[in-house]
């Protein structure tokens, strides 16, 4: 029972960080008329909180080794329920834009903790069905972020409440949170500070123009910025492979599921992402849905994964369903995209959507288990931060790309249903690699 409400807080808190992403998106309009923000400080909104979660988590999880998953687990927390009370009381919009790059800073203290914590305290068929939650969390966080946001905005008809409603819930874990998770050893670790250097400014460098090009025409500096960027974190891996202490321990990569899973994993959390962006662009600029519909239309995706992530764990012979999983959620996606064209099929994108989110829960869930089983718990935080990391990239580039691409014909979503496919089918191919 203790088990069960340890897991409670860790998804609580993984919740909190997952939809804070995506939830500040609907209140946009509202922050810009009430604190008269201009068009680059509201991409700042979002994507500070992005940068300094990206940037930062592979540090935070190396800081869990160090100081202990449970300790960085509660600062991070702590600081995230603090930073959440400032953006909703923010004075100004400059004031937002800081506090939001402090709430991503603590997030990436308390989210690579979820996934070690996880490993460490749970073993067999309890940390399937842990795995299997913690998967649904962290796919769903951004549509639900989305349906709270229409919601909360749509009520109160401010945008404060989606940031203060952060303070209570985080108030309580910190109060239950410590009395369900007994302190832990620390270790001797040293901080690998150059790696640290290097890897903020490689991911910096990558992140900053994902995040602010599209948005202003992908100026020529975002170009220079991203060769540069990519450089540095080839530099960060030959330093990681030096040096006796790493920031990053390289070596869980030799784990043969490893690096097809992660490239899996990633690539379904892209075209989850670029979908549901491009998705949500349409229904609100040329069907003219209101944040609250285009928010509730998602309902019957979350439902399906919630569905077939619950019970993917009780299923015989589940090897290939990664595989049957991906594959069902292209088809499912692709015909529904296909169905827009004359407008919103409100009967039939039901149970497409639920079968959408099903197929990507039966793909995405198994192969993060798949991915840890194959590690020790001595790597635990390697894959935490690897698996955290990949995800934000990949999916601050399917923003990046999707967008792209819807952005060039808005009227059809034909484009992104073939990027989607190619995506999920070769998310496929990799799944097959174990």
């Amino acid at each position: 029972m203790v088990k069960r409400w340890l897991l409670v807080v860790l998804l609580t808190g993984q919740t909190m960080v997952s939809m804070d992403g995506s939830i500040v998106a609907v209140a946009l309009p509202n922050i810009a008329a009430s604190l008269d923000s201009s068009g680059a400080l509201l991409q700042l909104v979002t994507g500070g909180y992005i940068f300094a979660l990206a940037v930062l988590v592979v540090t935070g999880a190396r800081l869990g080794d160090k100081y202990g998953h449970r300790t960085m687990f509660f600062l991070g927390l702590l600081g995230f329920t603090v930073t959440s009370l400032a953006c909703g009381l923010a004075p100004s919009g400059a004031v937002l834009v800081a506090a939001r790059i402090c709430q991503g800073a603590s997030a990436a203290l308390l989210l690579p903790q979820v996934l070690s914590l996880i490993q460490l305290s749970f073993e067999g068929a309890a940390r399937a069905r842990a795995l299997g939650l913690y998967s649904m969390v962290l796919a769903l966080g951004v549509a639900l972020g989305q349906i709270a946001g229409g919601v909360i905005v749509s009520a109160g008809d401010s945008w404060r409440p989606i940031f203060l409603v952060n303070v209570p819930i985080g108030a309580l874990l910190l109060a239950v949170g410590p009395r369900l998770m007994p302190p832990e050893p620390t270790k001797a670790t040293r901080l690998d500070l150059p790696g640290v250097a290097l890897l903020s400014c490689g991911m910096a460098a990558c992140v900053v123009p994902l995040v602010l090009g599209r948005e202003q025409g992908w100026p020529n500096w975002t170009w220079p910025s991203l060769a540069a960027g990519c450089l540095v974190l080839v530099l960060f891996g030959a330093h990681e492979r030096r040096t006796p202490s790493p920031l990053l321990d390289l070596t869980v990569l030799r784990g043969r599921a490893v690096r097809p899973g992660l490239f899996a994993a990633c690539a379904v959390m892209g075209a989850y992402t670029g979908f549901l962006f491009s998705l949500a662009l349409y229904l609100q600029n040329i069907l003219e849905f209101s944040p609250l519909r285009a928010g509730l239309t998602f309902i019957p995706y979350t439902v399906g994964f919630a569905t077939a992530g619950l019970g993917w764990t009780r299923l015989r012979g589940r090897t290939h369903l990664p595989t049957f999983g991906l594959l069902t959620f292209a088809v499912a996606a692709t015909a529904l995209a296909l169905l827009t064209r004359d407008g919103w099929p409100t009967i039939p994108s039901v149970p497409l959507l639920f079968s959408a989110g099903a197929g990507h829960a039966a793909g995405f869930s198994p192969l993060v288990e798949r991915i840890t089983n194959s590690v020790g718990p001595g790597q635990a935080s390697a894959v935490s931060a690897l698996s955290n990391t990949g995800v934000l990239l990949s999916n601050v580039l399917a923003i990046a790309v999707f967008g792209g691409v819807h952005l060039s014909e808005p009227d059809t979503l034909t484009p992104v249903a073939a990027l989607l496919t190619a995506l999920l089918i070769a998310a496929a191919v990799a799944a097959e690699r174990r």
